[in-house]
């Protein structure tokens, strides 16, 4: 996958819901501008991303609104609560997606066969 580095001082560790010991590593790294996420199973990274740092406000701002859209309704927030409260209370809006780049294309991947040993 590259160079593996320890992991820095800055950074945290993630648990998959699947369990089977996958993880993801989130760091950040001064020195390149970048925060990276990489995606491990037990000690073997998977794969990873080298996030620009000018682009992690765009991704706290989509978390945000996946966490507002996902948390329950405050029953007190709407004057009481109830089956009247629920009935009259406004849904929460999806959150907003914004386009960064032409996706309405079809990806073409090729075959990659690996090569016959031969002993």
């Amino acid at each position: 996958m590259g160079e593996v580095r320890p992991m820095p001082s800055f950074g945290d560790l993630f648990t998959d819901l699947r369990g089977e010991d996958r993880t993801m590593r989130v760091s950040f790294h001064p020195d390149r501008g970048a925060v990276v996420l990489s995606l491990w199973s037990g000690t073997i990274c998977r794969g990873s991303f080298r996030m620009p740092l000018d682009d992690v406000d765009r991704f706290l701002a989509l978390l945000t609104d996946v966490r507002q859209a996902a948390a329950p309704p405050d029953p007190g927030a709407a004057g009481g609560s109830g089956p009247a409260a629920v009935a009259g209370a406004a849904e929460v809006p999806a959150p907003s997606v914004e386009r960064t780049g032409d996706i309405t294309g079809t990806a073409h991947r090729l075959a990659i066969l690996p090569t016959p040993r031969v002993a």
